[in-house]
Order: C-alpha cells, then sequence, then structure tokens
C-alpha cells in the first residue's frame, strides 16, 4: 500500500490543478487590502546553515518576490526545535507567522518530549509539503552482509554483537534504527554520538559496524569503497544511489523512514490564505532553480495539497509514536 509521500508524489499535477482553484487572496483584517500587507516571518527550529534553514531560505526568497512582501527567516534554535513550534503555534492566525517544520519537530519530538505544549495536528494549519530525503543503511566492510536479508539473518544468529551508531538519542539516524529492529525483529546495540561526523569517524574504522545515516555524509566513504550501502530508507530509490535498493524492495517490506521539511501555519489561519501560500510554494517547487538547490542538498521536491499534508502528518506522527513507545526511547 503506498504511504502518504508516495501518493503525493503520485499526485504532483493534480495537487497543483487544485491549489490554483483556491482563492488567491485573502483581505487582511488590520487594512482591508489583500494579504499580503507587510512582511512574513518563517520561524526555524534550528540554527542558520542547518538542513531546516536552507530549506527555509531557499523557499522564502522567491515567496517574498512572489506575493510582494519580504518574507524574512527568524531562526529560534533550542529544545530539540520545541522553542520555534511553540512560538509559531502560539502567534496570531493572520498569515504574518509561519513556521518550517520537519520530521523531528512535528512527528518524532512530541512523543519523546512530554514538556512540549504543541500538538503537531491541531496547533498548525499545514500549508505545503516541502521536500524529503532518505538516509542509507551502510555497515563497514569488515561485517560480511552484502545485503538487508544477509544482515538480518546475522543478526538474528547474534544478538546485540552488531553496534550501530546514531547522530543523538532521538534522531533520526536512531529512530530509522530503531524502525528497522522493530520491522526486522532484530537486536541491535545503540551507541550515540553527538553529531554525525564523530559517528562516521567510528564507522570508518570500525568501532561501531553500521549506521542508517545521511546520504550526504555517506557519499563519499561509499563511492571510495570504504563504507557498503545496503539499502536506502525511502520507498523510492535516491538519486544519487540509484543502484543502491530501497530497504523495502530489498526484502523489508513498506520500510520507509525519510527526512522531510514542510511549511505550516497557526491553527485558524484563514484557508484562503493557507491556499494562496500552498499555491505559491508549489510554483516555488517546479522552478528548475529550486530544484537543482533542493539536489545539491540530498533532497526531493515534494507539493502537495493542504489535506495531503495534513493526512501524512498525522501518518508520520502515529508511525514514530509506535516506535519510540516500542524502543523506551526518552529524551536524553
Amino acid at each position: 500500500m503506498k504511504t502518504a509521500v508516495a501518493v503525493v508524489l503520485a499526485l504532483w499535477a493534480a495537487s497543483s490543478q487544485a491549489a490554483s482553484t483556491e482563492p488567491a487572496l485573502s483581505l487582511s483584517k488590520d487594512s482591508g487590502q489583500p494579504y499580503p500587507t507587510k512582511p512574513i516571518r518563517v520561524l526555524a527550529p534550528f540554527p542558520a546553515g542547518s538542513g531546516v534553514d536552507v530549506v527555509a531560505r531557499m523557499i522564502g526568497t522567491p515567496l517574498g518576490q512572489n506575493v510582494g512582501q519580504a518574507v524574512v527567516v527568524d531562526n529560534r534554535p533550542g529544545a530539540a526545535g520545541r522553542i520555534a513550534c511553540e512560538l509559531a503555534a502560539r502567534a496570531a492566525p493572520d498569515g504574518y507567522t509561519l513556521l518550517l517544520g520537519n520530521a523531528s519537530t512535528l512527528a518524532m519530538l512530541p512523543s519523546l518530549d512530554k514538556r512540549v505544549a504543541f500538538d503537531p495536528v491541531k496547533s498548525f494549519a499545514p500549508i505545503a509539503l516541502i521536500s524529503s530525503s532518505a538516509n542509507v543503511l551502510v555497515v563497514h566492510p569488515s561485517i560480511s552482509a552484502t545485503n538487508v536479508p544477509s544482515l538480518i539473518t546475522l543478526a538474528k544468529a547474534k544478538p546485540r554483537a552488531l553496534n550501530y551508531g546514531s547522530a543523538g538519542s532521538g534522531n533520526s539516524t536512531h529512530l530509522a534504527a530503531e524502525l528497522f529492529k522493530l520491522t526486522a525483529g532484530v537486536d541491535l546495540v545503540h551507541v550515540a554520538y553527538k553529531g554525525t561526523p564523530p559517528m562516521i569517524v567510528d564507522l570508518l574504522t570500525g568501532q561501531i559496524q553500521l549506521s542508517f545515516t545521511s546520504i550526504l555524509s555517506a557519499l563519499p566513504h561509499i563511492q571510495q569503497g570504504r563504507l557498503r550501502a545496503l539499502g536506502v530508507t525511502s520507498l523510492k530509490r535516491a538519486v544519487s544511489l540509484p543502484d543502491v535498493p530501497t530497504i523495502s524492495e530489498a526484502g523489508l517490506k513498506n520500510y520507509e523512514m525519510v527526512v522531510w521539511q514542510g511549511l505550516l501555519a497557526p491553527a485558524n489561519t484563514p484557508r484562503a490564505i493557507v491556499a494562496r501560500l500552498n499555491e505559491e510554494v508549489l510554483k516555488i517547487l517546479q522552478m528548475p532553480d529550486t530544484r537543482e538547490r533542493l539536489a545539491a542538498q540530498g533532497l526531493e521536491p515534494v507539493g502537495g495539497t493542504l489535506e495531503q499534508f495534513a493526512t501524512y502528518i498525522v501518518s508520520e506522527a502515529a508511525k514514530w509514536s509506535k516506535v519510540i513507545r516500542s524502543a523506551g526511547i526518552t529524551p536524553e
């Protein structure tokens, strides 16, 4: 059965047509003038230079040009993204404060941190799913497994003998592995690092045996033969690794973990405003320059309707809540 993100990709053309039938403008409550009449702020939950920040600026600049007002990216890092999300949830629902959310902040964080004061479904009005990227399952060459089934066989034969590294507890690299463990019925030992670089160093030296890391961080080492790629975590093969099967097609049916980013407004933002922003984002995602810049970051454009994005957030939040509970993951 197709996942929500696959449906979004398959219905790209239809979603663009649907978006164009929405009202193009909404009157501002303050001035009676068409929206927008002043700069728009996009809250980014992570620091300047982070993946979320890059996507926010990549979309924000042309969005500002299209609507005739500046779009300012406001970085509010901290608390694993909770600060920015809570600010966005409390903001006035007038279209002038938006959030660049992602899988981590909207699908994973609410189940990891009980202090979260927002609901990923009820607190926001989804605008558009912007991009997604896969991770890749890589092993050190000393490991005998050459594909996903042989890795599962090895792990079942030697429970807890294999160590996997992540970029941090609760990180997508951690949860991708926990989903693999849950789906395959294997027991691997988690080794959490403070970021990807130190984890990659230990993986290259054989201190840990495998990881579900980002393609960008692993690609040079895969090309040099220093790491062996067994599968990508999306349901579609990665453009940068066309010869590497997905984990699902390699035998672990319906396994999927993608890192995604999307634009949202506070709940109760007028639908006409949200629809206008959706329409503009879809236009931007179809621009060759945008697609090239996303590809350079290892990202694929998505798009889709308001309803498709809303459905996707619901499914992702439920999925990762189950994984987090099953693995007993708690915030550090």
